[in-house]
């Protein structure tokens, strides 16, 4: 538990930010997985209607320091490729 006063202000704050993060991680998630399934289906043409959606989730969560860069631009590569194997 916090002991000084800014320790306590800092704690409530992290709380406050961490329904933010949980949301937008929840959504990142979601996208991906709504994916996968698109993709595991083999419905070519929906997993590619959900790739600008999916995008902008996994750059929003990158943008706000949910997930690193290089692992945004690894789920992206990834979702790609999976589509591109499905494809031939």
């Amino acid at each position: 538990m916090p002991i000084t006063k800014g320790a306590k202000k800092a704690d409530r704050a992290s709380l406050r930010k961490r329904v933010f993060n949980v949301r937008r991680s929840r959504t990142m998630n979601d996208a991906v997985k709504n994916m996968r399934k698109a993709i595991e289906s083999g419905d070519v043409k929906e997993a590619e209607a959900k790739l600008p959606e999916t995008y902008k989730a996994i750059d929003k969560a990158a943008k706000r320091g949910i997930i690193k860069g290089n692992t945004a631009a690894r789920k992206k590569s990834r979702l790609v490729a999976a589509i591109k194997r499905v494809k031939s």
